[in-house]
């Protein structure tokens, strides 16, 4: 249904009940992704999410804010970039311009407001580094980064 509408999704995504998506044509699913349950995309622009990524249930992803400089307050937006391999945790919420990168990790009810870089996992509100994710024995040099 997301593609009758715009959206582009890979194969192999999975998405739970209670998803919400706000503007399917600015959305873009990768490869083997997961939409946990009532998660929330708010994407008044767009959101990339590549291949491999997790979006736990209720997390919230949103791309708007108001200026608060603004005597009417006007919108502002900017896009969410979930790189592959990327975990956002139950109960987050990832703000406007925020990139996850690579394998990188918001643990479960932070609040992203900066970039996370990639395999580094970060948590709490603000979130904050938390540790190096080190996945198996040996840490890969890098991700393949694969064109949406």
């Amino acid at each position: 249904m997301l593609r009758w509408f715009g959206a582009r999704v890979g194969s192999g995504v999975v998405i739970k009940p209670g998803v919400r998506i706000k503007y399917p044509w600015l959305l873009v699913i990768g490869d083997d992704c997961w939409l946990g349950e009532d998660c929330w995309i708010d994407n008044l622009a767009r959101v990339e999410l590549g291949h491999d990524v997790c979006i736990s249930q209720g997390a919230y992803l949103c791309t708007g804010n108001h200026d608060w400089t603004d005597p009417a307050f006007g919108l502002v937006v900017s896009p969410i970039c979930l790189e592959d391999g990327a975990w956002v945790g139950a109960r987050s919420l990832v703000c406007p311009g925020v990139t996850v990168g690579a394998c990188g990790i918001l643990s479960a009810g932070s609040v992203a407001v900066r970039n996370i870089p990639p395999y580094q996992i970060h948590g709490g509100n603000p979130a904050g580094f938390l540790r190096e994710r080190k996945i198996g024995e040996t840490q890969p040099l890098a991700v393949p980064q694969h064109s949406l």
